[in-house]
């Protein structure tokens, strides 16, 4: 990736005009008028793309050098999916605090704030506290980019097995960032039954294990029925399986499931459920990979995200705003909704419109739009 001027310096006058002395004028401006940097800079189509290293794809604690490359492969799918500006940004600090205000104090160069490859569960403290001080955009993907494209999977997929969201009974395994987002945007999308598991078991209120954030997960989830156990408890009857945790679920637990199944592996590079036995024992598969149908994509979302919600200068990313850019990526299946084609191509060119579109409607819906 490269930084390129859109202007062009071929005299003393463009050079006078690009910077000094002209720019001067556009400093005093900004100076008596903040907002005016949304009209005169880069700050308001442009992200940065933070992380610490800690988490960084299926490599686990790698470190902020050797994050770099997925940090400009972000920035890159940013601007060719959503024609979105970025910067990768990997901080030399594992420390809570000092990620906060380090985030905070760049925040003014920046239009939003796109969080990447931070562990759990510091990474639900960091965004939070971002959230509360910034009054920009700040999306932590690996929780909501995840989150978003599965909702819209698993709503083709319940359309397609004839299933209604508030009578489908949903097995998360995995408590980490992706799985309390993926949890979170199905219970605001009203699935009404969800179990989710992790090393220990089913999150619910009988355990005394439990981190704040799975303990609050638990009294929504678990709790509500009653749910309790081991993977294999709740796999029993269970209309879908969604993995985000790695590890491999044995075929007979697959096999209990409902009839109909749907299973989504999205561990990589190796599905929780090989991908030969969940078609054994499921109607519909998904999986993180490139070389399989269905593949759960961030790529579908966080472009599109930002960039609707740059175009209506958002103060935020809201719980609307996730499923509208949900139920936009689902409804663009359309017609061609099939068992092997539950979600569209990364490469389809409405995605990134359609989302940007749905994202910015629902920013003025919900009150944090500026323009």
């Amino acid at each position: 990736m490269e930084v390129r001027s859109r202007v062009a310096l071929n005299d003393r006058d463009d050079l006078s005009l690009a910077y000094t002395p002209g720019v001067a004028r556009v400093c005093e401006a900004i100076a008596e008028d903040p907002t005016l940097t949304r009209e005169y800079t880069w700050v308001p189509h442009t992200v940065a793309v933070v992380t610490d290293g800690t988490a960084v794809l299926g490599l686990g604690d790698i470190g902020p050098a050797a994050a770099m490359p997925v940090m400009e492969g972000k920035a890159v799918l940013f601007k060719e999916f959503g024609g979105v500006d970025a910067v990768p940004i990997c901080l030399a600090t594992t420390d809570v605090e000092e990620i906060i205000a380090t985030v905070a104090r760049l925040a003014p160069s920046f239009g939003g704030i796109n969080l990447e490859d931070i562990s759990a569960p510091r990474c639900f403290e960091i965004e939070e506290r971002l959230k509360g001080m910034l009054d920009i955009p700040v999306f932590h993907d690996d929780q909501h980019g995840t989150a978003v494209v599965a909702l819209a999977a698993i709503t083709n997929a319940l359309t397609l097995t004839g299933r209604m969201p508030e009578k489908t009974r949903v097995v998360v395994s995995g408590a980490g960032a992706a799985g309390v987002a993926v949890a979170r945007i199905l219970l605001n999308a009203g699935v009404g039954d969800i179990a989710v598991v992790d090393r220990q078991g089913v999150l619910n209120s009988r355990r005394t294990d439990l981190t704040p954030v799975k303990k609050a997960l638990a009294v929504d989830t678990a709790d509500v029925h009653d749910r309790h156990g081991s993977l294999a408890d709740v796999m029993a009857g269970a209309d879908v399986y969604l993995g985000v945790s790695g590890g491999t679920v044995p075929e007979e637990v697959v096999a209990s499931m409902a009839d109909d199944a749907i299973v989504f592996g999205l561990a990589n590079p190796n599905p929780e459920v090989p991908v030969e036995i969940a078609r054994r024992h499921a109607r519909i598969v998904a999986t993180g990979r490139s070389d399989h149908p269905n593949q759960i994509n961030n790529v579908l979302a966080f472009p599109g995200i930002f960039r609707g919600a740059f175009d209506v200068h958002a103060t935020a990313i809201t719980e609307g705003m996730k499923l509208a850019a949900a139920e936009a990526l689902a409804g663009l299946v359309g017609a061609d909704l099939a068992e092997d084609h539950i979600v569209p191509s990364p490469f389809d060119p409405r995605v990134g419109p359609t989302v940007a579109a749905a994202v910015a409607e629902a920013a003025r819906t919900d009150g944090v739009a500026r323009v």
